[in-house]
C-alpha cells in the first residue's frame, strides 16, 4: 500500500512550479522582487522555528543574515575559485557560529524578555563592527557582488545569464524550506515543542534544555546565513544595514502577518509585506505607515495571521454538522 504524499509537498510543490513559471509570465522588476520574496520567506520561516517551535523570541536575526551575506561577498569578491555551493555551505556555517557565539552568553542566564534584548544588542553590536571594519568595506559595504558561475562535473553554468540564478534562488530556498520543516516534524522538533511549553517539565523530562535551544538558535541561524548569502549576489551589494535593528523586525513582521502557529504562515507574510510595499512604492514614506496599519489590524482583529485565521475557519466549517433532514409529513387520513 502506497503512502500518501504529504500536504507539505504538494505545497511545496505547486510554490516551486509558480515560481519558476514567473519569469515567462511577469517582467524583469517582478522576477527580481519574487526572488527577494523567496529569500524573506526563508527568513521569516527560521524565525518561526525560533518562536513557534522553540519558544524563543530573538530581534538580532539580522546579524545571521549579514553574516551569511558578508561571507558569500567575500568569498566571491576575493576567492572567485571557491565553487558557489561552497561558499554557500560557507556562510550558513558563518550564521550558525556567530549564533551558537551569541547563544552561549544569551542563553545561559536569560529568557523571555531579557533574552530578546539582548539578542538585539548583540545584533546592532555585529552592525557597529562592520560598519568600522575596513575588510568589511566599512560603512560603504562591499559592491560589485558578481552572480557565480555553478560547476558541476566537467562544466560549469553562469548564473548571471538570464534567470538561471533566480531559479537557483528558488531551488535553494525551496530545499531550506523542506530541511526547515522536517526539523519542525523531527524528534528534535518535538523536543523544542516540549521545551516551549513548560522547559521545567522538559528538564525534568531528561531534555537538556540549554543544549536545545543552543540547538535551535543554530540552525535558525544557519538559515538565516544561507538567505543572506543568496541575497549578495543577487542585489550585488552588501552594507552594515543588513545588520541593523530594523531589518531584524522583518522576520517578525512576516511571522506575525501570516500567522505564527502555521509552518507557512511566514512565506504568506514575506508575499503580503512584498505586495504592500510594491503597491506603495510611489508614496514616499507611506509603505512603512501602510505596513504598520496593516500589522496592527492583523493583531487586533485576526490574531491568528491571515493564513491562521483562514485555516481556523476552513476548520470550523467543516466540523459544522450539516443540517437535519426534515420528518416525512404523516399521510393524510391519520395511520392505516
Amino acid at each position: 500500500m502506497t503512502r500518501p504524499v504529504p500536504a507539505f509537498a504538494l505545497t511545496l510543490a505547486a510554490l516551486v512550479a509558480l515560481a519558476l513559471a514567473l519569469p515567462f509570465l511577469v517582467n524583469r522588476g517582478l522576477v527580481f522582487l519574487a526572488g527577494l520574496v523567496a529569500i524573506n520567506a526563508v527568513l521569516g520561516l527560521s524565525f518561526n522555528l525560533l518562536f513557534s517551535t522553540a519558544g524563543l523570541l530573538s530581534f538580532g536575526q539580522a546579524a545571521f543574515s549579514a553574516a551569511g551575506a558578508y561571507a558569500a561577498a567575500l568569498l566571491l569578491l576575493r576567492l572567485p575559485e571557491v565553487p558557489f555551493l561552497a561558499a554557500l555551505a560557507a556562510s550558513a556555517l558563518a550564521g550558525a557560529g556567530l549564533a551558537v557565539a551569541i547563544g552561549l552568553v544569551a542563553l545561559r542566564r536569560t529568557e523571555g524578555v531579557y533574552f530578546a534584548v539582548l539578542t538585539l544588542a548583540f545584533s546592532e553590536l555585529v552592525h557597529v563592527v562592520l560598519a568600522k571594519t575596513s575588510l568589511f568595506g566599512r560603512n560603504d559595504g562591499l559592491t560589485g557582488i558578481p552572480r557565480p558561475r555553478l560547476s558541476y562535473g566537467l562544466g560549469s553554468v553562469d548564473l548571471a545569464v538570464g534567470d538561471r540564478y533566480y531559479v537557483l534562488v528558488i531551488l535553494v530556498t525551496a530545499a531550506t524550506a523542506a530541511a526547515l520543516w522536517w526539523v519542525t516534524r523531527s524528534r528534535l522538533g518535538r523536543a523544542f515543542r516540549a521545551i516551549r511549553l513548560d522547559a521545567m517539565r522538559a528538564a525534568y523530562l531528561g531534555i537538556d534544555v540549554r543544549r536545545r535551544r543552543l540547538q535551535a538558535f543554530a540552525i535558525a541561524g544557519a538559515a538565516t546565513g544561507l538567505a543572506g548569502a543568496l541575497a549578495a549576489p543577487l542585489t550585488s551589494i552588501v552594507s552594515p544595514d543588513l545588520a541593523h535593528w530594523g531589518e531584524s523586525t522583518k522576520p517578525i513582521l512576516f511571522t506575525l502577518l501570516g500567522g505564527a502557529g502555521v509552518f507557512w504562515g511566514p512565506a504568506v507574510g514575506a508575499v503580503v509585506y512584498a505586495a504592500v510595499e510594491y503597491a506603495t512604492r510611489s508614496l514616499a514614506g507611506a509603505s512603512d505607515l501602510i505596513t504598520g496599519a496593516l500589522l496592527l489590524a492583523v493583531v487586533l482583529a485576526v490574531p491568528g495571521g491571515i493564513l491562521g485565521s483562514a485555516l481556523r475557519l476552513a476548520r470550523r466549517g467543516r466540523a459544522r454538522p450539516a443540517p437535519r433532514a426534515a420528518p416525512a409529513p404523516a399521510p393524510a387520513g391519520g395511520a392505516p
